[in-house]
């Protein structure tokens, strides 16, 4: 097998292609052939020592991928070689094998194509959990999607919409922001051009929005939260803007809101029977045509280093996915 290894996290050049071992699963684990993996932000936080999740060294970064399982461990029953599975692992799926937990894997239909596949796990599971579990978001609620564009902000839109919600999607630029209209936004803001509170005022008819979805933090947390209405919900799902902001938290009590942690991860592993419930209903979505990952390109394997640059430079909108 052929795998990227990195083995000292300082930056994307730590990463090289290298010949290893085929390993052989253990128990509880499955041996996967790769067919494509996605690129998220926590890769790219992984390889600079940044991301809080932190691999004994060295690892095969690639937290999500999708592929056919080759052998499966002494004691894993409900998997069996040649089955299609998608994979979220925290590490492993920037090669062309590796070794998954089962209990970290999904059981695919024939008809789920694998760039799909790879694309669909982190960002669905983020969101519904999110924005149903944690935000408890009502039909006919009015939700705001910060970095809305990216992969976890494309599948908020798509969550939302099928939850009855209205959607304000706010993006970098209006390239992005035409991508959220395509996929069921209801209003779009480009903030490097727009006042985030102005416009949510405008759009709100000064109510301001009952829940936010922020994976970005850094500047736009403050004036977002602000803006929130009574009895809002602040979602907290990440920092992709690179900086953890301080708010104060007299906007809270002033607004009767809330902020509410979201660790999907930590959840999966918590509470196995509810997530696993909801990656059934996730994938019974996916089946019936109301959610699909957008897809900002597909890259060879090859050239993860120019994929790694690519989500460096804020480019991808919705998932990048390498494939081999």
């Amino acid at each position: 097998m052929h795998a990227w290894l990195c083995e000292d996290p300082v930056g994307i050049d730590a990463v090289t292609w290298k010949e290893l071992p085929t390993p052989q699963p253990a128990n509880g684990q499955v041996l996967v052939q790769i067919e494509a993996a996605s690129l998220n932000f926590p890769d790219l936080l992984i390889v600079q020592n940044k991301y809080q999740f932190k691999p004994e060294r060295p690892f095969v970064p690639g937290s999500e991928y999708a592929g056919k399982i080759v052998s499966v461990g002494p004691d894993v029953t409900h998997f069996k070689a040649g089955q299609r599975v998608a994979c979220l692992n925290g590490t492993g799926g920037f090669g062309t094998h590796t070794l998954a937990p089962a209990k970290s894997c999904i059981a695919l239909p024939e008809d789920f194509p694998a760039v799909d596949a790879a694309a669909f796990i982190m960002i669905y599971a983020t969101s519904y959990h999110a924005l149903v579990d944690r935000g408890q978001l009502q039909k006919g609620e009015t939700v705001l999607i910060l970095g809305a564009a990216g992969g976890v902000g494309s599948s908020a839109i798509q969550i939302a919409k099928n939850m009855g919600a209205k959607v304000i999607a706010a993006s970098s630029s209006d390239e992005k922001c035409r991508l959220c209209k395509q996929l069921g936004a209801d209003e779009t803001m480009n903030y490097t051009k727009e006042n985030l509170r102005e416009r949510l005022k405008e759009i709100t008819n000064g109510k301001g929005p009952d829940v936010i979805y922020d994976p970005v933090g850094g500047d736009l947390a403050e004036p977002a939260f602000r803006s929130i209405a009574w009895r809002g919900r602040y979602l907290i799902v990440g920092f992709a803007g690179g900086t953890i902001p301080s708010l104060p938290l007299n906007l809270a009590l002033l607004k009767g809101a809330s902020m509410v942690g979201v660790f999907w991860g930590d959840f999966s592993r918590r509470e196995a029977d509810a997530n696993a419930a909801m990656m059934e209903k996730l994938v019974g979505w996916y089946k019936n045509g109301k959610i699909k990952p957008s897809i900002d390109c597909t890259m060879p394997m090859s050239e993860l280093k120019q994929a790694y640059a690519r989500m460096g430079s804020r480019q991808v909108m919705g998932k990048l996915v390498m494939v081999n």
